[in-house]
């Protein structure tokens, strides 16, 4: 089962280091072919969070053109239009429906910074349009939706790259290459930290949809609820019905480093994950506090994660990132851009670097060369690094130890834990089975 991805993701996570229906289905064939010198027109997807960061990314480049901007709601739509005109002196294309996006011909890619839950359905479209996409972590909002991402980049040849940022990090592909060396020897542990601060966000209740915003849009495959600045616009990360909780929003760079750090190529096949909410009775329903640990039986490996949202000691010095442990020493890796390793009992200081890079030119270069293995953080990283999370978050909802299966991406014997891996979608916002 899934031959054709295991193979790809095997490749991938072994050998790179980080280089080398009418309204609901868009319908437009590919038409660009793409030269040295052509700029790729690109349209951001979510304007309001990190899509001003897609924004400006995309800007800094020579060979890419911002085209056009999308968000349901337009009061945020048009803010950003304004400021786009004032800081380039060029008008940009408004768009409050994606899918008008997906029809236009001239969208050569597509860069999604909505909330979870649209990610993965809006680059499945997206690929079937033709388009090519960069697609905000994590990829997915649960771990269907992952694999059928992988699918429809697979079958539409498209170049799909996973917003992982540090994976373009110069000094973070140095530290990887170090622990495929051998430099702390045996790497049998990683842990992934997520210590932010995530204060009270009171009960704001429900309320009318506020004018401009097509809240029919901006809800699209999640359960329709009443509206509720509880989770428009920042805080739907903490519901389930959108987000993933912190392990799935900052935790998936810490969870893609360390699957990328200890080289695994699957999923593990035990995971445990307790915690809950001791802080505040606030409306998140995800748990502040979260441990999680994930265990690979056949490879002797261990991934703990570590969620806190509050005040908190560092560890290693480090508050968001990562920390491997070997037979030989360890390696801390701090934020996206700097790792140090400690060598020996004594703890030596061994090699270290600080040292970035530019995730948007590396998608943009991928693109232009119609060559996804060029991409530093391909769409095997978006079902890997995203289910990760998925898997702690259904061991903490279920409230028990759970047994994984990889060759039918299913837990074995627990039927409650298995309709967490996929959701029920509203019409006309559907996942397609058949990608």
């Amino acid at each position: 089962m899934y031959k054709s991805a295991e193979l790809s993701r095997r490749n991938f996570i072994r050998n790179t280091t980080g280089a080398a229906v009418a309204l609901s289905i868009p319908t437009v064939i590919p038409a660009s072919a793409f030269g040295a010198n052509d700029r790729v027109r690109v349209a951001v997807l979510g304007v309001n969070g990190r899509g001003q960061s897609h924004i400006s990314g995309f800007n800094a480049l020579s060979n890419v053109e911002v085209a056009t901007l999308c968000d349901p709601d337009n009061n945020i739509l048009q803010k950003r239009a304004q400021e786009f005109e004032q800081k380039t002196g060029k008008k940009v294309k408004t768009e409050n429906d994606l899918r008008k996006v997906f029809d236009d011909k001239t969208i050569d890619a597509v860069s999604i910074a909505t909330p979870n839950h649209w990610h993965a359905l809006a680059a499945i479209w997206a690929c079937q349009a033709g388009k090519d996409v960069y697609v905000e972590k994590p990829g997915s909002h649960n771990l269907h939706e992952g694999r059928k991402l992988v699918e429809a980049a697979q079958k539409y040849k498209r170049v799909v790259q996973h917003g992982v940022q540090l994976r373009s990090s110069e000094a973070l592909k140095e530290a990887v290459k170090h622990l495929r060396d051998g430099l702390i020897g045996n790497v049998y542990m990683a842990r992934g930290l997520v210590y932010k601060w995530r204060p009270d966000i009171g009960d704001k209740g429900t309320e009318p949809i506020p004018a401009g915003l097509n809240y029919d849009l901006w809800t699209g495959p999640a359960e329709m609820k009443p509206f509720s600045r509880n989770y428009v616009h920042y805080d739907w990360h903490w519901h389930w019905n959108y987000g993933n909780g912190d392990i799935g929003n900052q935790g998936i760079h810490e969870t893609d480093m360390c699957m990328w750090g200890l080289g695994v190529d699957t999923f593990p096949d035990k995971i445990t994950s307790s915690g809950g909410k001791f802080l505040w009775n606030d409306a998140k329903e995800t748990p502040e506090v979260l441990s999680s640990s994930y265990v690979y039986t056949k490879e002797k490996k261990i991934i703990e994660f570590e969620v806190r949202p509050w005040m908190t000691n560092d560890e290693g010095g480090v508050g968001i990132g990562n920390i491997f442990y070997g037979s030989e020493g360890y390696m801390v890796v701090k934020g996206y851009d700097y790792y140090e390793t400690f060598l020996g009992k004594d703890k030596k200081a061994g090699p270290s670097r600080k040292a970035g890079g530019d995730h948007y030119k590396n998608f943009i270069d991928a693109v232009i060369a119609k060559d996804p293995k060029m991409l530093n953080g391909p769409v095997e990283t978006a079902h890997l690094s995203s289910g990760l999370a998925h898997l702690g978050n259904i061991a903490y909802r279920v409230g028990r130890a759970l047994t994984f299966d990889n060759k039918t991406e299913k837990f074995v014997g627990d039927e409650e834990a298995n309709k967490l891996l996929a959701r029920k979608y509203r019409s006309p916002y559907a996942l397609p089975q058949v990608v």
